[in-house]
């Protein structure tokens, strides 16, 4: 080898080892930086008859592109159990379990146990107060009830319409990445900067949709939503959606009050089981908004309807006339099957005992249709109004089954379906963790190790002495040649 050869190899020698410990120190500072993936050097050999030493090929970005796609997807669908979950925990608190006294059964029960005191003691005009107001709070928790599943519809109204703002953020952000990794990869420049921006980008999106990256030309990818929605081929979709803001229970997509999404214009379903966003944070509170919570409302319309008919009976109360409403209403007037509709947030107490409203707390003793206080020693009134609430019957509406409750029974029902429902919930949600957990533990296993980059910064170091070695040779060997 000349003396030329040699100074040539040694100093690209040095240059390779000088862009080797930049990349070192690079990934150990970033070592915990979201998006990041570790980088080396790709290196090849020359030889020639006057040129040799290392040519520098590029940088290599290193990560499992598998890995990486399970770990989004699992992304996703922690995002929308964490969202349903959180939804039903909240009915759940609302509605409350028959073993706490606040709950619905509690109030119901309490209501049930101030009759069959007042029926010993119907003379005792605090008695029948205390019936009038155990009745409004089990009124009260209804209507509260039905309250927390609209204010969770419009919360998920609310948010939809801000993801769908950060999505179509997201999307317009990769499009442009992608423009710039194209013309970095034509000029055969450095792209891993961008691509760790790019997977931060497609990380946000896919918690909000599961979706699958398709590679393109130059660098480029595409995203395709797992229900099927293009997202990003070249330019990127518009998602559309317009937000109600507050949303009531006569409200939904099908009659046109609440938004649908669309993609590019075009309307496409939010449905939970068919829809193009399905899966993530998105789907979750489009199946909060259109079906988990109008079906608990409907469960509560149920419990509303059973009791109003309970007390609409003429046999529990004789003094009613046609057309008046029992001791419970809806807002006031008789139960209609056609309005059945958030029947449970129009629930209300007859207004003549509502202690709110004047009470007369005598009419539970006597009658609602009563034009005055009667014997004050008469108990059958009170004794039918605590009968119509043990009597079993079966439900008007709801999805209770074809068999027969008390009224009592009837809400205990209820708690327990939507216990079921939310620890079916939660297990899924652990699964869901779980797999979360380990799909990043994987991804990192492929990250930054410091004490690999450590040991290969002291080998890049041996490197550069040895190059620089060669030099100090050459340059000694010169000097003598030139001193002959």
């Amino acid at each position: 080898m000349s003396l030329n050869s040699a100074l040539n190899a040694a100093m690209s020698g040095l240059r390779t080892a000088s862009r080797s410990s930049e990349l070192i120190s690079s990934n150990i500072s970033n070592a915990a930086t979201p998006g990041y993936a570790r980088r080396t050097l790709e290196t090849s050999s020359t030889s020639g008859a006057f040129v040799s030493g290392v040519r520098i090929e590029g940088v290599v970005r290193h990560g499992d592109p598998q890995v990486l796609a399970d770990r989004r997807l699992a992304s996703a669908e922690f995002g929308y159990r964490s969202d349903t979950t959180r939804f039903l925990t909240s009915i759940e608190d609302a509605i409350g379990t028959p073993d706490q006294a606040g709950s619905l059964s509690g109030q119901l029960s309490e209501f049930e146990n101030s009759l069959i005191e007042a029926s010993s003691r119907p003379d005792a005009t605090e008695r029948l107060e205390s019936s009038a107001l155990a009745a409004r709070d089990l009124a009260n928790a209804i209507n509260r009830a039905s309250d927390t599943v609209q204010d969770a519809r419009s919360e998920a109204d609310r948010s939809i319409a801000v993801q769908v703002d950060r999505l179509n953020d997201a999307l317009a952000s990769v499009k442009e990445v992608n423009t710039k990794i194209t013309s970095a990869v034509s000029q055969r420049q450095d792209t891993a900067a961008l691509q760790d921006q790019r997977q931060l980008l497609i990380d946000e999106i896919s918690e909000m949709v599961p979706v699958r990256v398709v590679p393109r030309d130059l660098g480029a990818v595409a995203l395709f939503t797992t229900g099927g929605a293009i997202l990003l081929d070249g330019s990127a979709a518009e998602i559309g959606f317009e937000p109600a803001n507050t949303v009531t229970p006569y409200m939904s997509v099908e009659d046109g009050t609440l938004s649908g999404i669309t993609i590019n214009g075009f309307a496409v379903s939010t449905s939970s089981e068919t829809g193009r966003l399905r899966g993530g944070t998105i789907g979750a509170q489009f199946e909060i908004r259109d079906e988990l919570a109008p079906d608990a409302q409907r469960q509560l319309d149920a419990v509303a309807r059973d009791l109003i008919e309970r007390f609409e009976d003429p046999t529990v109360d004789p003094t009613l006339t046609a057309g008046q409403p029992g001791l419970f209403t809806d807002q006031g007037a008789t139960f209609d099957p056609l309005t059945e509709e958030g029947l449970a947030s129009r629930f209300a107490l007859y207004a003549a005992v509502d202690p709110a409203q004047g009470c007369e707390p005598w009419r539970i003793r006597d009658g609602l249709g009563a034009t005055a206080p009667g014997d004050v020693g008469d108990a059958r009134i009170i004794n039918a109004l605590s009968d119509a609430l043990s009597n079993a019957r079966t439900p008007g509406s709801g999805t209770f089954g074809t068999g027969t409750f008390s009224a009592l029974d009837l809400t205990s029902t209820l708690s327990s379906q939507l216990g079921i429902d939310r620890l079916r919930s939660d297990q899924q949600l652990s699964f869901a963790t779980a797999q979360l957990n380990e799909l990043t533990q994987l991804e990192l296993a492929d990250g930054v190790d410091t004490d690999v980059e450590l040991q290969q910064l002291m080998l890049v170091e041996q490197a550069y002495a040895a190059n620089a070695r060669v030099i100090q040779t050459v340059d000694q060997m010169l000097d003598t040649l030139l001193g002959i």
